[in-house]
């Protein structure tokens, strides 16, 4: 993950099992609503994800990245789906397994310093 200077959204890039890495933008308030309905880990031994896919400022200029306009999550035992209605184009599912949910939840809230809470009241 990588935030804009303005702290508007999160350049987000997903590796994908037998696929390319995709990446998309995650607005600010989608990020905000992921730190409140995001399980935090319980688990002290829960393994560390595989290396993280390096964003560059390609990635930031590359106009087959788009925006995510909204999220739903469905939570299992061991993994979270989430859906992400694009902008444009097709949505985008990824499943989530623990390690990964709790490696996004922290980098979530490590940028979420950095964003702009709009729905602050």
């Amino acid at each position: 993950m990588a935030c804009d200077r303005i702290g508007n959204l999160l350049l987000t890039k997903f590796a994908c099992n037998g696929a390319r890495d995709t990446s998309i933008h995650i607005p600010a308030t989608i990020v905000f609503w992921l730190l409140k309905h995001l399980p935090v880990n319980q688990d002290p031994n829960l393994p560390q994800p595989p290396g993280l896919p390096r964003i560059d400022q390609y990635d930031w200029e590359d106009p087959s990245v788009v925006r995510a306009y909204t999220v739903n999550c469905k939570q299992f035992h061991d993994a979270i789906r989430m859906t992400f209605a694009m902008e444009q184009g097709p949505d985008l599912t990824v499943l989530l397994n623990r390690s990964n949910v709790e490696l996004m939840r922290q980098m979530m809230n490590a940028y979420s310093k950095d964003l702009i809470d709009l729905e602050v009241q």
